[in-house]
C-alpha cells in the first residue's frame, strides 16, 4: 500500500531522514516512535506531500505523493491543530470536510454520532469554535474529522497527547477497529510506547531519521523499546 524508497531529506547540509526502504501493507496497524527529532513528523510531512523529499520518494497505493495528488481522495490525516479550521464550529468543520469527501450531511450526522462517548458531551451543539475548545478536544474533532468518507489511509501524528484516560482507551479501541474490522492502513507516530504498543501490530523505530528496529508487535515488544530507549 505505501512504499518508501531511497527517502531523504535535507535542511541545508542537516539530514533529518534517511530511509532506504520501508513497505506498509494496506490494513496495517503501523507504529513510529522515536525520540524528539527522529524524523517521525518529517515522514508523516513527507507522506503527506507537506514538504518535498531531498532524493526518493513515497508511493500511496501506486500514487507518487510528490507527483501527482490521486492519494488525496483516499487518504487523510491529522497532525495538529493547524489542520482545524479556527473560526468554524465543530459541526461546521465536519460538514465542510463532508463536502470535500462527497458525503452529504446525513452520511456525516450518521458517522459523528457513532464517536458520541468520545467526545464526551464536550465538541457537539457548544456553539463554540474549534479555537475556542481545549488542545484535548481540539484533537478529538481532528480524529474524528479524519475518519469521515470512508479513508482507506489514515495518519495520525501524536493521537494520545492532551487526551485523558478515559478518552485514550477509546480511541484505542477505534484504531483497532479501523485496522482490523474495516482494512484501514492506519499509521500513527507516538511518544507513548505503552499506547502505541496495544494499538500497531507492526513499530518501526527512528532514531536520527534513520529505521533502527522494525518488530512485529508481541508479548516481549513492550520491554524491547523500554529497554532501547532506556539507553
Amino acid at each position: 500500500m505505501i512504499i518508501t524508497s531511497n527517502l531523504s531529506k535535507k535542511y541545508n547540509d542537516n539530514l533529518v531522514l534517511s530511509i532506504e526502504s520501508l513497505e506498509i501493507p494496506k490494513g496495517q496497524s503501523f507504529g513510529l516512535v522515536g525520540n524528539n527529532g527522529a524524523g517521525k513528523t518529517t515522514y508523516f510531512s513527507l507522506l503527506l506531500d507537506l514538504i518535498q523529499p531531498t532524493t526518493g520518494f513515497i508511493k500511496n497505493n501506486e500514487v507518487l505523493v510528490n507527483e501527482s495528488e490521486d492519494w488525496k481522495p483516499f487518504t487523510s490525516s491529522f497532525i495538529d491543530e493547524s489542520f482545524l479550521i479556527g473560526y468554524l464550529t465543530a459541526e461546521e468543520y465536519f460538514y465542510f470536510i463532508g463536502e470535500l469527501r462527497n458525503q452529504n450531511k446525513a452520511d456525516v450526522d450518521a458517522l459523528v454520532a457513532q464517536f458520541e462517548d468520545f467526545f464526551h458531551g464536550e465538541i457537539l451543539n457548544q456553539k463554540k469554535y474549534l479555537r475556542d475548545l481545549s488542545k484535548g478536544n481540539q484533537k478529538k474533532a481532528g480524529i474524528v474529522g479524519a475518519l469521515i468518507g470512508n479513508p482507506e489511509v489514515i495518519v495520525l501524528d501524536e493521537p494520545f497527547a492532551n487526551l485523558d484516560p478515559t478518552t485514550q482507551i477509546r480511541l484505542k479501541q477505534i484504531i483497532k477497529d479501523l485496522a482490523e474490522k474495516k482494512g484501514v492502513t492506519v499509521l500513527i507516530s507516538s511518544h507513548d510506547l505503552m499506547h502505541v504498543t496495544d494499538v500497531c501490530e507492526r513499530i518501526v523505530v527512528l532514531e536520527k531519521g534513520e529505521v533502527i528496529k522494525d518488530l512485529a508487535t508481541s508479548a516481549a515488544t513492550l520491554k524491547e523499546l523500554e529497554a532501547h530507549f532506556a539507553g
